[in-house]
């Protein structure tokens, strides 16, 4: 089972080289400095300024076996809710979150999530591009290993370069941010088609020639709600066809109090070997 211990609040320490961790330098006004934890640490960074449209990063390092959790947990967990309220000049910030890893949560079932390092791109619209921008953030998250040690950590930076030396971390990092897609797309691995059998959900994923020669364990498929109060189950796989389909399967279980099925929109994240892709969704009506 897992357990929550109570919260230490990170030290506004920046770290040196540590054997534990590898070292990533930046000039100072490209990257706030570190904020340890006990397992984990954690900083904003800021990418080339032009205009009004600013990419950044949220980094964090954890020690070895040390995990934290992507936007939507899994089974169990707590995803990292992330305050940018008391920002300058910044009309709105939305994360973009890179493929999770699967990794069983210690009570049987499966959660999602990041382990070594991860970096977090975020894509910034400021009020004005003449003024300037600082971000501040109110980064709280979890750190697993066999117990979970909630963490939080304020970090400030200002973004003033003409040309950052973070900008090749933060476009290796959106490399590994899902797509946006559409049902039926022929993208190397893509959702076929969705429908419901009763209470299940059931998730068609085609790969394409060079995706369907690797094993079946290398897909992965996610289901979110149209809210982060949807705790849908974690998508099995069910079937494959002999043309290379994959049939996914979860319950639709785990809604919200008062909430309807019907209509709703979900967000399907599919990934495999050459590549992940997002799909926002309608919700099928049961099969007659």
């Amino acid at each position: 089972m897992t357990l929550l211990v109570p919260v230490r609040t990170a030290s506004g320490i920046a770290l040196t080289a540590m054997a534990c961790l590898a070292p990533l330098s930046a000039r100072a006004d490209d990257a706030s400095p570190w904020i340890k934890d006990t397992y984990s640490s954690v900083r904003l960074i800021a990418g080339s300024r032009s205009g009004n449209v600013l990419l950044g990063g949220i980094s964090f390092q954890l020690q070895p076996g040390w995990k934290t959790y992507w936007r939507t947990p899994g089974d169990s967990g707590v995803p990292p809710r992330i305050d940018f309220s008391k920002s300058d000049n910044i009309d709105s910030v939305k994360i973009l979150w890179p493929v999770p890893m699967k990794f069983p949560d210690g009570a049987g079932g499966i959660s999602f999530g990041y382990n070594n390092q991860v970096l977090l791109p975020l894509r910034i619209i400021a009020k004005s591009p003449d003024k300037p921008v600082t971000l501040r953030a109110t980064i709280s998250y979890a750190v697993c290993e066999k117990l979970c040690i909630p963490v939080e950590a304020n970090a400030e930076l200002g973004f003033v370069s003409v040309a950052s030396t973070e900008d090749s971390a933060i476009a290796a990092a959106l490399e590994t941010v899902p797509k946006p897609a559409k049902v039926g797309d022929t993208t190397p691995v893509s959702i076929r088609e969705i429908r419901r059998d009763g209470k299940l959900v059931l998730v068609d994923v085609a790969l394409d020639d060079k995706s369907a020669t690797h094993k079946d364990r290398e897909v992965q498929l996610f289901a979110e709600g149209p809210t982060p109060d949807w705790a849908l189950p974690v998508p099995k796989l069910i079937r494959r066809e002999a043309d290379g389909l994959l049939r996914f399967a979860f319950e639709l279980d785990g809604l919200p109090p008062g909430a309807t099925p019907e209509g709703a929109i979900l967000k399907l994240t599919v990934a495999g070997p050459s590549g992940a892709y997002e799909v926002n969704a309608p919700l099928p009506p049961k099969a007659d």
